[in-house]
């Protein structure tokens, strides 16, 4: 499989999308097609995690207070299903590996898999 989910309105999803070769990958953009609890659970399967999956830099996560709040991984679950903007973009599943956010680290080991 070749997906990605990214947010249009975010820069660094543009920019990402730019410099990756995204060639036969589907998109998402998850604020006008919000992801799906099956399709968060299959991003679950390969990360082990929904804490690695949210973005603990949204505005809505400050916001709210979380991080002064114990979260459990249900909580997270359910903020990620809620709410779009707790999605860490962008995410990228290729060949049942994930590759989530927009670290460095993140984009030079996709890239590399890719090719």
């Amino acid at each position: 499989m070749k997906k990605v989910y990214f947010l249009q309105t975010c820069d660094t999803c543009r920019r990402i999308l730019k410099e990756v070769n995204t060639d036969g990958f589907e998109r998402q953009e998850i604020k006008t097609n919000n992801i799906t609890a099956d399709q968060l659970e299959e991003m679950y399967a390969l990360s082990g995690s929904y804490e690695a999956l949210f973005n603990k830099r949204a505005k809505l996560y400050k916001s709210m207070d979380l991080k002064n709040q114990v979260l459990s991984e249900t909580d997270y679950k359910q903020f990620l299903l809620n709410e779009y903007t707790f999605l860490k973009r962008p995410v990228f599943i290729f060949d049942n590996e994930i590759f989530i956010g927009n670290s460095k680290k993140v984009i030079e080991a996709l890239k590399e898999k890719i090719g």
